[in-house]
């Protein structure tokens, strides 16, 4: 009995030396797709980070761009203040040279008749 029991004890030993090199393996293996997963997840941060950053940088841009568009709001508001003015003296003009247009008629009329009296005298 003595006998098996030494018999069973080195299988003892080399199943024993054998489960633990296997559970070794198995933590390396465990241990390293952590590691990847972890490399994997500080790589995703960095980006989600300068990403950010840069957002950032459009967010301050477009924050100034609306800055700008109000300010040009501003602007043309008060242009049509002056478009108005504008439209009323083109209106004003047109009135003048229909108004033009008449006294010119009349003294191409007066001229025509002082002309006509000049080369006809009046009988005497």
């Amino acid at each position: 009995m003595a006998e098996k029991k030494d018999d069973q004890q080195p299988n003892h030993d080399e199943l024993a030396e054998s489960l633990t090199d296997l559970f070794s393996s198995v933590f390396s293996m465990v241990k390293s797709e952590l590691q990847g997963t972890n490399n994997q997840l500080d790589l995703l941060e960095k980006m989600n980070l300068r990403i950010a950053e840069e957002y950032k940088g459009f967010g301050d841009v477009a924050s100034g761009l609306r800055v700008f568009v109000e300010q040009l709001k501003n602007k043309s508001g008060s242009f049509d203040q002056y478009a108005q003015q504008i439209e009323t003296i083109e209106q004003q003009v047109t009135e003048f040279e229909a108004v033009i247009s008449m006294l010119d008629r009349y003294v191409s009329m007066l001229e025509s008749k002082v002309q006509s009296s000049c080369q006809n005298p009046p009988p005497s």
